[in-house]
């Protein structure tokens, strides 16, 4: 029987104002503090448990050990992921919905991610040579909600373009703020929602053609591990799983333009755009730049692990941030170096900024590679296919404002694209 050990346990009735205020460096600077990568804290007013690096992260995707069930507060929940959607199942059920979701990531679809990103990175470079300056991360949004919809099927018309990527984008921007913010990313998702369910209803209707090999025809006639066809609601819930993660790349993106003015040094090597080179560039800038801070899941059973006790229910973060710099993974975890990919042994667990574990049995995002793409695609448009130049602006970034987004959303001028 393995002896057990007093976990470190931070004191005080509750530290959620503490995490809102420190974001991305809350369990880093307790990682620190405590010199674990295991403690105890107080959320929401209940006991809570904080883990960081890559042997942490194997215990938290262990499915035996935690569930993810109701493991997401409301407001992320009802703003982020919606209700009843692949995020919150587990076992069984979980397994199902995500080969769904893995059924669409075949190499010709991929492909045809990267195709459809070209073209609307084209499109989009013709119409700012004739504007005086652009901000990028507005601009990109529109590109990949282009495709997004586009690539699933869900009809998009040119005058609403602006709006649904508004609308898509204020999801994620402010998904665990309270007040009017909170209220918008809700009220976005609630009418994306009404929006992409009636669409369902008409497929299944035989009230709109659609390509069969796209995913809201897919969606709408998958049946779930009961053989029972998912709620029209959930489907909708689904297919907006698909269309905002990949708008939310435009995050990325804005960091990926960051990283090639900042370090002109490694972009050198992507002139000839060779594709292991912007591999690494871009799974850099992944590892290094903040995306989301953790994430969170619930102990399905009492275990004990390193010497510590886990709790059945107890709510449990797993810090992506801090796993993605920590010192015991990564050799100089705060320099910008994508070189470091060329010897990374792909290990699911290290290098996690979109979740770890397993893609088929796993929680582990099912449109990495998808990000992997786009990302790919868009830094070969920005550096062999585009001359700009980039005013003075505010290029600082929050640590604290989940998610970050470079201050100025990075503007651009002077735009021309090569011959």
């Amino acid at each position: 029987m393995s002896s057990e050990n007093n976990m470190p346990k931070e004191e005080g009735l509750d530290h959620s104002l503490k995490l809102l205020k420190e974001g991305y460096q809350f369990i880093i600077n307790r990682r620190h503090t405590m010199q674990s990568n295991v403690f105890e804290t107080k959320l929401l007013g209940d006991k809570a448990i904080c883990l960081s690096g890559s042997e942490a992260a194997k215990i938290f995707y262990d499915n035996d050990k935690f569930k993810r069930e109701g493991a997401a507060p409301k407001p992320v929940e009802k703003t982020l992921f919606g209700e009843g959607g692949v995020q919150g199942l587990d076992g069984l059920a979980h397994k199902h919905r995500k080969a769904m979701f893995m059924s669409l990531m075949s190499k010709d679809d991929l492909a045809e991610i990267r195709r459809l990103t070209k073209k609307y990175w084209e499109q989009a470079a013709q119409d700012w040579e004739s504007r005086e300056e652009i901000v990028l991360y507005q601009e990109v949004k529109k590109i990949i909600t282009r495709v997004a919809c586009e690539w699933t099927g869900v009809p998009l018309e040119e005058d609403e373009v602006d709006h649904r990527a508004d609308q898509l984008s204020e999801m994620f921007e402010k998904p665990a703020e309270v007040g009017l913010s909170h209220f918008k990313g809700w009220r976005a998702r609630s009418k994306a929602e009404d929006w992409i369910e009636e669409l369902v209803k008409e497929v299944r209707n035989h009230d709109r053609e659609v390509d069969r090999y796209r995913a809201l025809y897919a969606f709408s006639w998958h049946k779930d591990h009961e053989d029972q066809l998912l709620d029209e609601s959930v489907v909708a819930v689904e297919i907006l799983n698909l269309l905002r993660p990949m708008v939310a790349i435009s995050i990325y993106i804005a960091f990926t333009a960051l990283a090639v003015h900042q370090y002109p040094e490694k972009v050198k090597a992507l002139e000839s755009g060779d594709e292991d080179q912007l591999q690494y560039f871009i799974q850099e800038v992944r590892r290094y730049y903040p995306f989301f801070p953790f994430t969170v899941a619930i102990v399905k059973e009492n275990f004990t692990w390193d010497g510590y006790k886990f709790e059945e229910g107890t709510m449990t973060l797993l810090d992506l941030y801090g796993t993605n710099h920590h010192p015991d993974d990564w050799e100089n975890p705060n320099r910008f170096e994508p070189e470091r990919f060329k010897e990374w042994d792909g290990s699911p667990f290290d290098f996690i900024p979109q979740g770890g574990g397993e893609f088929d049995i796993g929680h582990r995002c099912a449109g990495e590679w998808i990000t992997i793409d786009i990302m790919k695609e868009s830094l070969d448009y920005l550096v062999n296919h585009l001359t700009y130049s980039m005013p003075e602006q505010d290029l600082s970034f929050s640590m604290t404002e989940i998610p970050t987004i470079p201050e100025s959303r990075i503007i651009m001028r002077d735009i021309k694209r090569k011959q």
